[in-house]
């Protein structure tokens, strides 16, 4: 159960509160004594504090003062830091319930505030007997004029004395704002996006013991049943007939059979004549095979699905959200293991477009399953590719937790946007090149390609190696740093962290609203 985030018309409660303001000379009247607005006012400017508390026995208050910054994606984020720190004090206090005030008609800074306490709420905590810990949280709601006029004037309504109007019907009802509901209004996005995240980290965090290749097919199916999202699960005797020797390959050493899950959101009217087509990689465990994988490496290669979870929250998202535009989600999945008929290297594989492949190293081998799907993703005759994969230690190497290594190939303005949507969620991207003497780096001596350069520039050459299977624009993303956390990081939690999700829906929801 996680907490749900709602727009309220009610000015008064004596409930556990935040208020949310830029100036300390906007503190609501009558709620604070002269003494308390002269300590909040030491604790902000003296003692630099950004949110100061009060008890009032019955219930908290809580006074945030957002920080001005120049770049605004930067103001943001520390919102949502903020609304996580702010989430965490009111678990340890056992609170169900908070009503956040905007002050000032900061609806971006408060909206961003809501969800970082929502999404700091997550906890995976199926496997656990004692739960004396679980977060108790279930309500946000939201007072804000400002948003309440914005919420209402997008959805076709406008603000009267006495209410809220249809525009052009002059005797329409009057409704008062928490009797109406429009599927495209900030709150319920906010609350389909915090949905889609939670759904995405618990498929990360499910072990192996649990989590197959065919039990990920059946839970992305659960998720997206109600959504009107297509579904086609390619099964082993398809991925034969289809010749995908990447994902075959890489399964040939499991117990467990590969699979292959196609998602198709095609709405009606849709905003684009070509489809997005979004790519995750789904092992859903790697041993690294026959070049296994030493000491504690294999510790967290649950993870290693992060890709085509992102990528099935995503759609998820957006068809709930009903947002107009064609996408397309491709996750073949298998778990890597050194088993009897298991790839050693030195093998040739044939791929799904005849290409060959000499395997150099078996713990390559999220590569091998991408490169199938972007080979399979032709048939759509796709606008763009988006692929996301925990695919190399190099890129966390080069940025950390802190971002995803991207490069593009005949995409360089959609590059720049998916950057920007980066910086509004901060879920950030580092541009690397894919120069043309890195597929040098990639040509076998026996074979069409090699599945492994040399070490430098690891995550480079792993996008040259994917982009030889590619004939459209395309962008692939390495999520390896941000993807799976060991220790908590504010709202993104601990363990498996979602990204790519907030990513994707930003980027496809600025397309629907033709910003892009």
């Amino acid at each position: 159960m996680y907490p749900i985030i709602s727009l309220t018309d009610k000015e008064q409660q004596l409930d556990n509160l935040v208020i949310i303001l830029s100036r300390l000379s906007h503190l609501p009247a009558g709620l604070f004594s002269k003494s308390e607005k002269v300590y909040i006012g030491e604790q902000v400017e003296k003692h630099k504090k950004e949110i100061v508390r009060f008890n009032r026995i019955d219930y908290w208050i809580y006074v945030f003062v957002v920080k001005e910054e120049k770049e605004k994606p930067k103001q943001r984020e520390a919102c949502r830091k903020a609304g996580d720190k702010t989430g965490k004090l009111l678990n340890e206090q056992k609170a169900k319930r908070v009503a956040v005030f905007d002050t000032e008609g900061l609806t971006d800074e408060t909206l961003a505030f809501a969800e970082g306490m929502a999404l700091g709420c997550y906890q995976f905590l199926k496997y656990k007997n004692d739960r004396k810990d679980q977060n108790t949280l279930e309500e946000i709601e939201i007072y804000s004029k400002a948003l309440e006029e914005v919420e209402f004037q997008d959805a076709g309504y406008k603000m009267q004395d006495t209410g809220f109007q249809r525009k052009g019907q002059a005797d329409a009802d009057k409704h008062p704002a928490s009797s109406i509901q429009h599927p495209t209004s900030s709150i319920q996005l906010l609350n389909i996006l915090t949905d889609a995240v939670f759904r995405c980290r618990d498929l990360i965090n499910e072990p192996n013991s649990y989590l197959t290749a065919t039990v990920f097919a059946g839970e992305v199916v659960k998720m997206i049943e109600s959504c009107g999202v297509s579904v086609e699960i390619l099964n082993k005797k398809k991925l034969e007939a289809l010749k995908m020797g990447g994902i075959l390959g890489v399964n040939q050493g499991s117990l467990e059979p590969p699979t292959f899950t196609v998602l198709e959101w095609k709405p009606k009217h849709s905003r684009n004549k070509k489809p997005f087509v979004f790519i995750g990689k789904g092992v859903v465990y790697d041993s690294g095979g026959m070049n296994l994988k030493p000491g504690d490496s294999m510790m967290n290669m649950k993870d290693d699905m992060s890709g085509a979870a992102a990528v099935a929250s995503s759609i998820y998202a957006i068809a709930k959200a009903k947002l107009p535009v064609h996408v397309v989600g491709l996750l073949p999945a298998t778990d890597n293991r050194p088993g009897e008929k298991a790839l050693v290297s030195g093998d040739i594989i044939r791929m799904h477009n005849s290409m060959t492949v000499e395997v150099m190293n078996t713990d390559a081998e999220g590569r091998l399953l991408l490169a199938d799907a972007l080979s399979y993703a032709q048939k759509y005759h796709p606008g763009l590719v988006i692929d996301l994969a925990t695919l190399t230690g190099s890129a966390v190497r080069a940025i950390g937790k802190f971002g995803a290594a991207a490069m593009q190939s005949k995409a360089v303005a959609e590059m720049e946007i998916l950057k920007i949507c980066g910086e509004n969620v901060c879920e950030r991207l580092v541009e690397f090149p894919l120069w043309e003497e890195y597929g040098e780096l990639v040509k076998s001596d026996l074979a069409d390609l090699k599945n492994i350069g040399p070490a430098e520039a690891g995550m480079i050459t792993a996008g040259k190696f994917l982009e030889k299977f590619t004939d459209y624009p395309y962008i692939h993303l390495d999520i390896a740093g941000p993807a799976f956390l060991e220790k908590q990081d504010s709202y993104r939690g601990q363990g498996g962290t979602g990204f790519g999700v907030r990513l994707l829906f930003d980027f496809i929801a600025k397309f629907a609203k033709k910003q892009v």
